[in-house]
């Protein structure tokens, strides 16, 4: 047991990190259960979700580069990759100029998908925000910046 004295600053924040952790994963199930019973296609798994997002962000991404990105093995995504280009959702095509490199790019049909996917948690969260005070969304919408500023703080390659 730590029994270091802490200030009521270090205290706040120690309380605020551990109400995030609990509370960031919880939000992403929820909506993850919302999409998954809402939804009418067979639902992708949410990293080939996470990867056709990234796909359509950047189109021509390669596998390595999405790999860095998304925090996973190259080798991993392949084998991910693979089993997309087999579903008819990504397609991989050979870089002109290097045959031994491939960009991904989605298809008509993950382009769709994706979309309706985020339109359904847009469609969720803004249904929550309605039943929030004027403050309370406020609040909300000071953190969102805090929270990416966070997320990029926590990546494996900050500083």
């Amino acid at each position: 047991m730590d029994t270091t004295a802490r200030t009521p600053d270090e205290g706040a924040a120690d309380r605020l990190a551990r109400d995030l952790a609990l509370v960031l994963p919880a939000l992403h199930r929820a909506l993850d259960r919302r999409v998954d019973a809402d939804f009418p296609h067979p639902k992708p798994a949410e990293g080939q979700i996470t990867l056709m997002r990234l796909i359509r962000d950047r189109d021509g991404i390669t596998v390595r580069e999405a790999a860095e990105v998304l925090l996973v093995k190259p080798n991993n995504l392949s084998a991910t990759v693979t089993q997309m280009v087999a579903a008819g959702l990504v397609e991989r095509r050979r870089d002109p100029d290097d045959r031994r490199v491939t960009h991904l790019h989605l298809t008509p049909t993950a382009a769709e998908r994706t979309h309706a996917v985020d339109e359904l948690i847009s469609g969720y969260v803004e249904q929550a925000l309605a039943t929030l005070s004027d403050g309370e969304r406020g609040a909300l919408g000071a953190a969102v910046g805090a929270l990416h500023v966070l997320e990029r703080g926590l990546h494996p390659s900050a500083p």
